[in-house]
């Protein structure tokens, strides 16, 4: 009897998260724009919600909403920057593992920004790191030219680091390329708000607009 209480508890329960869920996603649709995600955050009665790339925080039925960060004042963690840096598409972004990888720096670079390649020569000397790079062409045609053409390379990492390290022309980009990933990537740093290149992410979800030197990647990462 006690089995089938509890069951009956739990499926009225699920029922009722559900229909809330639902008349949360209607309220804010109707206002706001398309929900992508919406979920229950560790204070009662306090939801998130990702909207065009952002991140709020909304009530039971979707009748206020605040824009900001939520911390935990415990840990020091910053569960909104948390939550939009693992958020990110990765798989869009050029990837380099150093050493054990275990430091990740997510950057949004043009290939004709200058501290960008000042960065690139500077992440040389940064050991035990995985950084992803979404390409973002801001500073004119050419720029997305070369994106097109870095992007439509077979090996796109190594062509990034040819032309930013050494000056190498990426090949001619060819007839025939999907850029729907490129176009992606300058959308999400669009969403993002990213103004200007170079712009650094960290972990924790830490924004660096600009470029810093290693020593004060090095510095972060050891923080974290």
């Amino acid at each position: 009897m006690k089995k089938i209480a509890l069951a009956t508890f739990l499926l009225c329960s699920s029922f009722v998260a559900i229909a809330g869920e639902a008349e949360i996603r209607k309220s804010l649709e109707g206002r706001m724009g398309k929900v992508e995600s919406l979920t229950r955050t560790p204070l009662a009665g306090l939801w998130e919600a990702s909207i065009d790339g952002q991140v709020f925080y909304t009530d039971d039925k979707g009748e206020y909403v605040l824009a900001g960060n939520l911390v935990e004042l415990k840990s020091g963690k910053n569960l909104t920057a948390l939550r939009q840096f693992n958020a990110l598409p990765l798989d869009l972004a050029l990837k380099q593992v150093r050493g054990s990888g275990k430091n990740v720096l997510v950057t949004f670079e043009d290939p004709n920004c200058g501290f960008c390649k000042k960065l690139a020569k500077e992440l040389q000397t940064v050991k035990n790191v995985t950084i992803y790079t979404f390409l973002y062409p801001v500073l004119g045609e050419d720029s997305y030219e070369k994106s097109q053409a870095i992007w439509c390379s077979p090996d796109r990492t190594k062509v990034w680091n040819d032309w930013m390290l050494t000056g190498k022309t990426p090949p001619a980009k060819p007839a025939k390329c999907d850029l729907a990933g490129l176009e992606k990537s300058i959308e999400l740093g669009r969403k993002l708000r990213v103004n200007g290149t170079p712009a650094l992410i960290f972990a924790t979800g830490e924004r660096v607009g600009g470029y810093i030197p290693a020593t004060e990647i090095e510095k972060r990462f050891k923080a974290n």
